[in-house]
């Protein structure tokens, strides 16, 4: 039997052909992404495909947000601190250009070699990163700037200093504040998207997901800790609870996937934005003209309808 995911699929995609194709308006484009998408969940994924999935979110030499940046964005002009207590080097943001268009991004950079790691702490964010992409967001409110945020961590950072900073409610303000914008927002999954650190950054109007990203409430590892005391369970957890892109658009917790090179970003950098670049484009342009209060409204009913069990 279909799932709800493939027959909303499946309706968008009959409604589409039956739409006479004019000259640029990107239905075929739009054909072919929603094709793809039925075919990923026509493909249901086997337990070594889903590790395979964490492991390749994981890759040292995955695409980071500031390498995405460099490719898809013209005169990029980066935002430093949280105007309260310092800058955090987990959470990137600023604005810049995206085919000549204005846009605000915000996103984790979890590092390359060590020294860069440590002092970005692996992408895992204090209170001040959330603060600092907070002052973004509402920059982007301010002057009518489209919203792109790129999650990629494991998590928030869990630290004792975290927590007396205030971690779990600058988390919460962050996307009580994502959820009050009246710009389009879009938010991709470009790596690890764990726990409250994703979330953080990705109540938006449009989630998506790279093919091999995961997204999930807890890390396998600490979910298999949790339920058999076992942190190497982690490929049995992962098996479980199906974090990759393939269940996340089935359960609904997304709104497409992004396609990768074949193999996996790491292997393309270069063709791994451009199919980046091109689904961030056709999500803004599907937000374009829809009124700044309807999209509030729409967003915020979509959120509290996640997890609902009828």
């Amino acid at each position: 039997m279909a799932s709800e995911a493939e027959l909303r699929l499946r309706e968008r995609l009959g409604k589409l052909r039956a739409t006479r194709l004019l000259g640029r308006t990107g239905l075929s484009g739009e054909l072919e992404r929603l094709q793809r998408q039925l075919d990923l969940l026509a493909a249901e994924p086997t337990d070594e495909e889903i590790w395979r999935s964490v492991e390749l979110a994981r890759h040292q030499d995955r695409p980071y947000t500031l390498d995405y940046v460099g490719r898809l964005l013209d005169d990029f002009f980066e935002l430093h601190g949280d105007r309260t207590r310092a800058d955090d080097a987990a959470i990137v943001a600023g604005l810049g250009r995206l085919d000549g268009r204005t846009i605000v991004l915000v996103g984790q950079q979890k590092g390359r070699d060590i020294k860069e790691r440590t002092r970005r702490n692996f992408g895992m964010a204090f209170p001040e990163g959330y603060r600092k992409a907070m002052r973004a967001m509402e920059l982007a409110e301010r002057q009518g700037f489209p919203l792109v945020s790129l999650v990629d961590t494991p998590g928030a950072y869990p630290g004792v200093a975290a927590e007396q900073h205030g971690q779990g409610g600058s988390i919460a303000r962050s996307q009580a504040t994502m959820a009050r914008l009246t710009v389009p927002t879009v938010a991709c999954v470009i790596g690890e998207g764990g726990s409250g650190g994703a979330i953080a950054l990705a109540l938006s109007d449009r989630v998506l997901m790279q093919e091999h990203a995961i997204y999930s409430v807890i890390t396998p590892e600490g979910c298999a800790a949790i339920l058999w005391r076992d942190a190497s369970e982690a490929k049995k957890a992962a098996a479980a609870f199906k974090p990759d892109a393939a269940h996340c658009l089935e359960l609904g917790v997304i709104d497409g996937i992004v396609p990768e090179p074949a193999g996996g970003a790491h292997l393309d950098h270069e063709e791994a934005a451009r199919l980046l670049g091109a689904s961030l484009r056709e999500a803004l342009e599907d937000l374009d003209g829809i009124p700044g209060e309807e999209l509030r409204r729409t967003r915020r009913a979509k959120f509290r309808s996640l997890g609902v069990f009828a």
